[in-house]
């Protein structure tokens, strides 16, 4: 069976950085688009960032972009996403998600409704 576990969230002031981790099983992970989600309370789930089976092509949000970096290590079955210069505006869970079928194309990879498989989140909180 499929999992995907999260860790590395926590609480951190504004402007420090986190390191989230995400570590599958149960799949062959190179076949799979990785991406990473949020949502905070209240607030639909978003995308935040994405990278190809073969470790190319990472897309981000605009809200992220500059300040995350998605990056995966297929020889260890793990996604990580750097957040550096956290805003308070970031609190939220994240999720890592696994897409089989995802394409690179229009809004196809930032579609949480294209991937898979999912974890069950980590909390990261940032304090003005």
């Amino acid at each position: 069976q499929v999992q995907l576990v999260e860790s590395g969230g926590g609480l951190v002031q504004a402007g420090g950085s986190l390191r989230l981790s995400c570590v599958a099983s149960g799949l062959t992970f190179s076949w799979f688009a990785m991406g990473w989600f949020r949502q905070a309370p209240g607030k639909e789930r978003e995308f935040v960032a994405a990278i190809r089976g073969s470790g190319a092509d990472p897309v981000y949000a605009d809200y992220v972009k500059g300040r995350f970096t998605i990056s995966r290590d297929n020889a260890k079955n793990t996604v990580t996403l750097q957040m550096n210069s956290l805003k308070p505006e970031d609190t939220a869970v994240y999720f890592c998600a696994a897409g089989g079928g995802v394409y690179w194309s229009g809004t196809h990879h930032r579609d949480d409704s294209k991937y898979d498989y999912w974890g069950q989140g980590t909390q990261v909180t940032v304090s003005s």
